[in-house]
C-alpha cells in the first residue's frame, strides 16, 4: 500500500511536509471513520475505512487486534464502546505486522485498555523501538512494550475462544496471520486475518537489512496455499472487497463474508504481484 504509507510519513514527518504532500484528500479517505459492526459469529469490525482492526469478543474478554494509525486509536476505542463492549474488557491486544500504520495506535489502546500485547519475535523490536530498523523510508510509532513474545502454532486461549498463531513473514521479518473457529447453524466456520500479502515497497534484494525476504514471501506463499479458510480477513478493506461484503450483510445475507475459494485466490494474485514486483527489483 505504497501510497498510503507515503502520506501517512508526510502527516507524521509535519503538518508542514503533509500541506505540501499534496495528499490531503487520500488520508482523509483511508482515516474515515467506520460504523463498527459484527462480521460473523463473535468477529466484529472496530476500524476505519483503510485500515482493518477486529474485537474477538467472550464473556471473560475480548481480544483486539491491530492498532491503525496513532490517530486511529480514537476511533477504534469509540467504536468499541458503540458495540456496547467495555475498553477494559479487552484482555489482549494482537497485532499483525509492525508498520506504523498498524502499530501506530497501540500504545494509546494499550493505556486506554490496560490489556497485554502479544506479538512475533521478528517484530518486537521494531514495535518497542517504534521503527523496523530495515524500514528507515518509513516513518515512527510511538515504541509499546511487548509483554509476550509468540511463536508459530501456539494458540491463545480467551473465555471460549482459541486463535492460533501462524508466522507469515514477507512483509515484515515478524508478520502474523491469525485462525480461528465460529459456530455457524450446525458447524463450524474458519476464519483467517491473513498477512504478508503485499510487498508494498518491501526491498526483496540483498543488502537491505532482510536478506532472506524473498524465501519468506515464498515461505509464506505456499503455507498459506495450504489452509483451509471459509472467511479471508486481512488488515486494509481494499485487499478483501470489504464494501461489497459489507453491503451484502447489510442487505441480510448473514454470511456475506463466507468464500472458501478467496483465500487461494488471494494468495495467487499476491504471488504474482510478487514475482512482477522481484523481477522489477532485479533489473533496477
Amino acid at each position: 500500500m505504497l501510497k498510503p504509507i507515503l502520506l501517512a510519513a508526510a502527516l507524521l514527518a509535519s503538518p508542514a511536509a503533509f500541506a505540501q504532500s499534496g495528499w490531503e484528500q487520500q488520508i482523509a479517505e483511508w482515516n474515515q471513520p467506520v460504523a463498527p459492526f459484527r462480521i460473523l459469529g463473535n468477529i466484529y469490525y472496530v476500524g476505519t475505512a483503510g485500515i482493518s482492526a477486529y474485537l474477538v469478543t467472550s464473556p471473560k474478554g475480548h481480544i483486539l487486534i491491530d492498532g491503525a494509525l496513532a490517530v486511529s486509536a480514537p476511533q477504534i476505542a469509540a467504536n468499541i464502546e458503540k458495540l456496547g463492549f467495555k475498553l477494559t474488557d479487552v484482555k489482549i491486544l494482537l497485532i499483525n505486522h509492525a508498520h506504523f500504520d498498524h502499530s501506530g495506535g497501540l500504545a494509546e489502546l494499550k493505556r486506554l485498555t490496560g490489556a497485554r500485547l502479544l506479538a512475533s519475535a521478528g517484530d518486537k523490536p521494531g514495535l518497542e523501538a517504534g521503527k523496523l530498523d530495515y524500514r528507515p523510508d518509513l516513518p515512527s510509532a510511538k515504541p509499546v512494550a511487548v509483554d509476550g513474545v509468540l511463536a508459530d502454532g501456539e494458540q491463545i486461549n480467551l473465555g471460549g475462544n482459541m486463535l492460533t498463531v501462524h508466522l507469515t513473514p514477507g512483509h515484515t521479518k515478524g508478520c502474523t496471520s491469525w485462525t480461528m473457529q465460529v459456530p455457524s447453524g450446525g458447524d463450524r466456520l474458519n476464519i483467517l486475518f491473513a498477512c504478508s500479502l503485499s510487498v508494498a515497497d518491501q526491498p526483496l534484494t540483498p543488502g537491505h537489512g532482510y536478506d532472506a525476504a524473498v524465501s519468506d514471501f515464498r515461505a509464506t506463499f505456499a503455507k498459506l496455499k495450504a489452509m483451509q479458510a471459509d472467511v479471508f480477513l486481512s488488515f486494509h478493506p481494499s485487499q478483501f472487497d470489504f464494501a461489497e461484503k459489507r453491503a451484502k450483510l447489510e442487505a441480510g445475507d448473514a454470511e456475506a463474508f463466507v468464500d472458501t475459494g478467496e483465500l487461494r485466490r488471494r494468495v495467487e494474485a499476491a504471488e504474482a504481484a510478487f514475482d512482477a514486483e522481484l523481477a522489477k527489483q532485479k533489473a533496477r
